[in-house]
């Protein structure tokens, strides 16, 4: 957590003047339901005691300017000039402010402080922390009485077009919308949603991070995606109400893609299953087996391994190391893929042993260091006082 006192006086030291308000927008952990949001499917995420934090302030001109401590970096452009940088972190804030004049909304300029203590490149989605963290400090700055949804949807678009990652809604709902001690249980066709207590009972949330980010990461995403649209293109050949992989079933891929494209075919079939997956694990939830939800997310990575093929060497050694230890009923990678973390459901108070036991192997076998990452169930984006 980053006190409010640091951020004002941090601005002020880099700005010259107070800011006007302070905002954060969290980072979040997704328990299950991968790559099914930008397939019209369900997820059931959580927004996270870990978030980015803003300061910001009114200037007298039509200048933006940024400072990220992150980066020890400053970045400024001319509203009327704004356009994608190879800076790469601008990118994030410029987006949302070329989505809100997309709405016709005046944005002036403004100065914007950006930390935080998300940790990047983990899957616990600071990116999409940062867009929403923007978008609700500018709506307050500037009073623009957006609601929560259209500023989640704002950080979605803002990723599509500055960052070039067609992300689904999930990581901005969650970081916008989530509520203290419960998951998201959203479907991502008609962003309808329900809070389900997360009671973990003898149990909690133990993340292991990677520490590792492979660089395929974007471009293995965008094929994935255009490999399940070709699949529903394929269905609605036949079944022309389906408009997403959500309307189809298994029995429909069996039928219309499996003699096409083998490829195409595995992984429409993985996000189908992973629907399937989700109310389980949520049905799971309500009744509190927790036994019955750690066991769907073992079946879960094993599919996003062995067929979504999202997952990664580091991330597939964490999860097979943890299977034969009793005091943990679940794990799976988590995020989009290639690195960050893995979700561990734990015995309370056992996972600080539980990375103590991996790390030395993990290190032997990667050479790299093993974070655990502790983490609870948090509200979404909110002003500071």
């Amino acid at each position: 957590m980053i006190e409010a006192t640091v951020l004002k006086n941090r601005y002020k030291e880099i700005f010259g003047s107070e800011p006007d308000l302070l905002a954060k927008s969290p980072g979040r952990i997704n328990i299950i339901g991968e790559h099914t949001d930008y397939n019209e499917g369900f997820v059931l995420p959580t927004a996270i005691d870990k978030a980015i934090y803003i300061a910001v302030g009114k200037r007298k001109d039509q200048e933006i300017h940024l400072y990220a401590e992150d980066f020890n970096e400053n970045y400024s452009v001319n509203i009327a000039d704004l356009a994608v940088t190879d800076k790469g972190w601008p990118n994030y804030i410029l987006g949302v402010v070329d989505q809100l004049q997309q709405l016709n909304l005046p944005v002036d300029g403004f100065n914007l402080y950006l930390d935080g203590d998300v940790p990047p490149g983990s899957g616990l989605s600071s990116s999409a922390a940062v867009e929403c963290a923007t978008g609700f400090a500018l709506n307050e700055l500037f009073s623009f009485d957006l609601k929560r949804v259209d500023i989640a949807k704002i950080g979605q678009l803002a990723e599509h077009t500055y960052a070039g990652v067609k992300c689904g809604i999930m990581d901005q709902f969650a970081s916008v919308l989530s509520k203290e001690g419960h998951v998201l249980r959203l479907d991502c066709r008609t962003l309808e949603y329900e809070y389900v207590p997360l009671e973990l009972g003898a149990y909690e949330i133990v993340l292991l991070n990677t520490n590792v980010k492979h660089s395929l990461a974007s471009s293995a995403y965008n094929k994935r995606r255009e490999l399940c649209e070709q699949g529903v293109v394929w269905v609605k050949e036949k079944y022309g109400h389906v408009n997403s992989l959500r309307h189809v079933t298994v029995e429909m891929l069996d039928e219309l893609v499996k003699d096409r494209d083998v490829e195409t075919y595995t992984k429409c079939k993985y996000v189908v299953e992973e629907n399937i997956r989700l109310d389980k694990a949520c049905d799971a939830l309500k009744r509190g087996d927790i036994e019955e939800l750690g066991n769907q997310l073992f079946l879960a990575h094993t599919a996003l391994s062995q067929e979504y093929e999202v997952s990664c060497a580091e991330l597939d050694f964490l999860v097979d190391f943890v299977k034969d230890i009793p005091e943990v009923v679940g794990a799976r990678m988590m995020g989009g893929g290639f690195g960050g973390c893995t979700i561990n459901i734990v015995k309370k108070g056992f996972g600080q042993q539980l990375a103590e036991t991996i790390a030395p192997a993990y290190k032997s076998k990667f050479g790299l260091e093993l974070d655990p990452i502790f983490v609870k169930a948090a509200g979404g984006s909110q002003l500071l006082k």
